[in-house]
């Protein structure tokens, strides 16, 4: 791919488009794609004219750019992640249907716990977890145990930091952060109150694909409610989950 005077490559500088999308900011103009990507207007105008002629961008009623459902449909084809999804989702519905509470499903990327799916009850506390988004791991429950099986390299990496607060109770101490990952490989599980949410309390276990930990399945539960059947319900349906990943 050419380069820009720059530097980038236009790999660099697509990515950097498709980047500006999050689940805050669905729907934009090239105006705003091209300040938050760091482009020129005009170079902004041309990648983006590419992306909507091969369907990975597309325009709403408004003429406002979104996502293009061939960016999903490409990102589906062959997922290893759509794999997993399809294992966990019986089972979060089990979950779900039990608890009455947010079931959700995450995997280790880039340092951040990425959430493949969620399901709610309408009776359910606060969450600000969404499909596709992302969550620090040292602060989410979810998180910690990816973090905790994650290859040295990346824990070495996060706890260097800075690990930054998103409650009082967000552990931002290395050496502190160190012993709960320590704890959370020896239990199997963490139970994490506030440390995202002061109302909320976290409960995750780990999913393992032929022995190695692939995914964390989590519940988020309000800060005063007991956490033994939330705990007794997530290991059973990561029992359930990894048994189907083995047979597919």
């Amino acid at each position: 791919m050419a380069n820009s005077r720059s530097g980038d490559s236009m790999t660099d500088r697509v990515v950097r488009v498709l980047d500006t999308f999050s689940t805050e900011t669905t729907t934009q103009t090239n105006a705003e794609i091209a300040r938050r990507a760091g482009l020129s207007l005009s170079t902004a105008h041309r990648i983006v004219a590419d992306l909507i002629r091969v369907g990975l961008l597309e325009r709403d009623e408004e003429r406002r750019i979104r996502l293009g459902m061939r960016l999903w449909e490409l990102a589906l084809r062959g997922s290893s992640a759509l794999r997993l999804r399809q294992a966990a989702l019986p089972h979060m519905e089990l979950v779900q249907e039990r608890l009455r509470e947010h079931t959700q499903l995450s995997v280790l990327e880039h340092e951040e716990a990425l959430f493949l799916e969620r399901l709610s009850h309408p009776d359910a506390g606060a969450n600000i977890t969404r499909i596709a988004g992302r969550l620090p791991v040292h602060a989410s429950s979810s998180g910690l145990v990816l973090l905790a099986h994650a290859d040295p390299a990346v824990r070495i990496k996060v706890l260097t930091g800075p690990l930054r607060a998103l409650s009082p109770e967000t552990v931002t101490d290395r050496v502190v952060l160190e012993s709960l990952l320590r704890r959370i490989r020896r239990q199997g599980f963490v139970i994490a109150a506030g440390t995202i949410e002061t109302v909320s309390t976290g409960v995750a276990v780990p999913i393992r694909d032929r022995g190695s930990v692939v995914a964390a399945l989590s519940c988020i539960l309000p800060r005063t409610t007991e956490t033994a059947t939330a705990l007794t319900t997530l290991r059973a349906a990561a029992k359930g989950i990894e048994a189907d990943l083995v047979e597919n």
